[in-house]
């Protein structure tokens, strides 16, 4: 274990045979999986011990998934990346999988980034002509994620990009909105009471679009809990909002998903103009930042 400054320190874990690492201070931790899709698998409050990250009620189950896997057969823990497409689809004669292209793969890490306190990891994607990198440094209560995506194609590249955290729900949580996003979502009743009010058997996913403030999370009322996302609308102007109550393969989580992209399809979403572009030889960037409370 690595001491890095007075509070934060670095940790390589390993979990059923896989490399874990892990950010840590007195007030958060976080462990990342970069074999599996840098897929982080755990963010917890050290105070409170509350586990933000969901995972099946069976328990974690790490293992190693292939490009073009269904994702509901893979981990389906915690948080991972969706690039350049959620839904499969076809688009520029390439039959894109299930969750995008770099859920399945492994991610490469900068050792030299991890001495100094900083996970950088980076994956080639194998369909498009893409590169993506990922820098995650922890701050006090907060945890920066900053985004690049480098086109090594010969012409511009549409790209769709959404976080993917599936969050786990406790009685008395709430979903916070700026009023301005809210205001777009039609009064959706579930938005009210996300730990109860969608029946049985239900699952919804929503979109606010063009959002004016880049702010959502969880805020429970009974213990003061509270996650939050923050994100600069000029860089991805969409909120995603899924919730399944058993209608997605029986499972109950939450995921709050700042996108560029108001559809889950690359192919509908170039379409109609609704997603990022890089061009060709250039780079993109883009950052959020997750804040545990209280």
């Amino acid at each position: 274990m690595n001491t890095i400054g007075q509070d934060n320190r670095l940790e390589v874990r390993n979990e059923q045979g896989f490399a874990v690492r892990v950010l840590a201070n007195e007030k958060m931790e976080l462990a990342v999986v970069p074999e599996l899709g840098a897929r982080i698998i755990s963010l917890k409050n050290v105070r409170t011990q509350r586990e933000w990250m969901w995972h099946p009620p069976e328990g974690l189950k790490l293992f190693r998934n292939r490009l073009g896997d269904d994702f509901a057969k893979g981990p389906l823990a915690g948080m991972d990346e969706c690039l350049p497409t959620i839904s499969p689809c076809s688009w520029q004669e390439r039959q894109l999988p299930d969750h995008g292209e770099v859920w399945s793969v492994p991610w490469k890490v900068d050792e030299a980034a991890w001495e100094s306190g900083v996970l950088k990891t980076s994956v080639r994607l194998k369909i498009s002509p893409l590169e993506f990198e990922r820098t995650i440094e922890v701050r006090d209560r907060e945890v920066r994620l900053s985004y690049r995506l480098n086109n090594l194609g010969a012409k511009d590249e549409h790209y769709l990009w959404a976080m993917h955290p599936l969050l786990r729900l406790r009685e008395g949580d709430q979903l916070t909105l700026p009023p301005s996003t809210r205001s777009q979502l039609n009064g959706e009743r579930w938005l009210d009471a996300v730990d109860s009010v969608v029946p049985e058997g239900n699952s919804s996913k929503l979109f606010a679009r063009p959002v004016q403030v880049g702010k959502a999370g969880i805020y429970n009322r009974d213990s003061g809990e509270r996650i939050e996302f923050e994100w600069n609308p000029a860089e991805n102007n969409t909120l995603g909002l899924w919730l399944t109550r058993g209608g997605w393969h029986g499972h109950h989580h939450f995921a709050v998903e700042p996108t560029n992209a108001s559809c889950d399809a690359l192919a509908l979403a170039a379409e109609t103009g609704s997603c990022g572009v890089v061009n060709v030889g250039e780079s993109t960037t883009w950052n959020v930042r997750l804040r545990l409370g209280p």
